[in-house]
């Protein structure tokens, strides 16, 4: 008699379960669904703020990017994604700083974790939402973020 009453409360369990999982099944088949015409509507397209999809150099007001190649991006990188190419030059007053060669960036190894991006002391780095990185070779994914050396120069 014991296993006669197992089997029916089980029984009215089970048929409840699956109750409620057609109410939600139900629920999502009566929702408006809502299709983006990508890429028809790219003026439009809504992509949210803290969307991570492209690192690249912030510029000062004369054009110069603010980077002082201090290695700290490249160190904090989990993957290895970043190399700072750096020459040291002296200063007038004698003393030696690093100079930003290249500015190296391997877009198909990043975890877009943003380590790089908050361990920056000059704020050099963002993340913008551009997310069509779509190439036939790995190659293209390694980008070059500083356009010209002279720039950074004349910037020190």
């Amino acid at each position: 008699m014991e296993s006669f009453k197992n089997y029916i409360t089980s029984f009215w369990k089970g048929l409840w379960s699956l109750l409620v999982g057609m109410k939600v099944t139900g629920k999502e088949f009566v929702t408006p669904k809502v299709t983006e015409q990508y890429p028809e509507n790219r003026k439009t397209l809504k992509i949210a703020d803290r969307f991570r999809g492209t690192l690249t150099l912030i510029e000062d007001e004369n054009g110069h990017n603010k980077c002082i190649a201090c290695g700290i991006c490249q160190m904090n990188c989990p993957n290895g994604t970043i190399k700072v190419l750096s020459s040291n030059i002296t200063t007038e007053d004698g003393k030696t700083k690093p100079v930003l060669d290249k500015y190296m960036y391997d877009l198909g190894s990043c975890t877009f974790c943003q380590l790089c991006v908050i361990t920056c002391p000059h704020d050099a780095l963002e993340f913008v939402p551009d997310f069509e990185h779509a190439v036939f070779t790995r190659e293209k994914l390694v980008k070059q973020l500083n356009h010209t050396t002279e720039a950074t120069v004349e910037n020190k």
